[in-house]
């Protein structure tokens, strides 16, 4: 069945409520379509003991501040996904879920999301659809050849699968360092990152890097080298469970090593560990197959943009997929602003086109 709106939002996420929150203040027509059957975005698939890195109170969308979680000053994914879905209720999202995005395509002055209940006749896309959905595994030498478990950190769970096994983390950020934790106490653990690891102090946390994340962003479009800021994206964040492990010695990080083999891995001199599994906590790219069928990919994949605003298309707005579409756009208190900002320029749009 065809059905319009005048913007339709891809991703019933954080990113994609927080559009949904500045579209409905600005009074547009709009629709949000989640290829997720509950609420919650990606937040429903995590690991058993992910906490965030800053308090509820600094990890909220626009207009409700997230309850902070009894006993917790990091709340952990549950709460998020309790909030998530308190959030689209009190603003009365128009949420439509199970709905799967194939593609969008440009057909003539209006915009066509195929989707797997029907096509949607849209003025303006929001795609808000995140990185969760698309893990990032580095070409290691020898990865084929591994006869034990590997899996991204989507897959990941919790140490309990690990049990009394040998485990190399590979990863260095805040996912590796909160796996690692997990698996310290239970497993025969190696830690292994590019670099050693850089802890912020254990009185700072999220909030210092949504600040780094905020003033780098300005000096850049400033043409400005200088980034200021304190911390960057890739420092981790001592919370608790990091920081238990780390000064128990238990958390000690390896170099990378430059193989894999049948048993395990191997460094450049000789050195080898044996394993039983290996855990990539190695990233994630931005999920934009459905946006293939406009031909609007640059280098390295990243549509260009101005803002949120596609360059070359200013009828598509991206949105929560990292700093290249809004500073700390793909964390919970930094997507905010580039959804106002999205949801004002999109409701420019419209107006000029009336």
């Amino acid at each position: 069945m065809t059905q319009h709106s005048d913007v339709v939002v891809i991703g019933g996420g954080q990113a994609g409520l927080a559009a949904g929150y500045h579209l409905r203040r600005l009074g547009l027509d709009f629709v949000v379509l989640d290829a997720q059957a509950t609420p919650g975005g990606a937040w429903q698939h995590t690991w058993d003991s992910l906490h965030l890195f800053s308090p509820a109170a600094f990890s909220s969308l626009p207009g409700r501040l997230m309850p902070p979680q009894p006993g917790q000053e990091y709340p952990d994914a549950g709460h998020v996904v309790a909030y998530l879905s308190d959030y689209e209720k009190r603003y009365d999202l128009p949420v439509q879920r199970p709905v799967r995005v194939i593609g969008v395509h440009a057909d003539s002055r209006l915009l066509r999301v195929e989707t797997d209940s029907g096509p949607w006749y849209t003025r303006a896309v929001i795609s808000a659809t995140g990185t969760w959905w698309r893990p990032f595994l580095p070409a290691v030498p020898g990865r084929g050849d591994f006869q034990g478990r590997q899996l991204h950190t989507v897959s990941y769970r919790g140490p309990r699968d690990f049990a009394g096994q040998r485990v190399i983390v590979v990863g260095g950020g805040n996912s590796g360092a909160q796996i690692a934790a997990d698996l310290a106490h239970d497993t025969e653990l190696t830690w292994v990152t590019r670099r050693p690891p850089r802890y912020l102090a254990d009185d700072i946390d999220g909030r210092a890097l949504f600040d780094a994340a905020t003033a780098r962003r300005r000096a850049l479009d400033e043409g400005r080298t200088d980034t200021g800021g304190v911390a960057s994206l890739g420092d981790v964040v001592a919370v608790p469970p990091v920081r238990e492990a780390r000064d128990a010695g238990r958390l000690k990080a390896s170099p990378m090593f430059a193989r894999l083999d049948r048993d395990g891995v191997a460094w450049a001199d000789g050195t080898r560990a044996p394993a039983d599994a290996v855990i990539w906590c190695t990233g994630f790219r931005p999920a934009l197959s459905h946006l293939s069928p406009l031909g609007l990919r640059g280098p390295r994949g990243h549509i260009p943009t101005q803002g949120t605003r596609a360059v070359a298309d200013p009828r598509l707005h991206l949105l929560g997929y990292g700093d290249w579409t809004g500073p700390a756009s793909a964390t919970l208190i930094g997507v905010g602003r580039p959804a106002r900002d999205a949801a004002r320029e999109i409701a420019g749009l419209l107006e000029g086109a009336r």
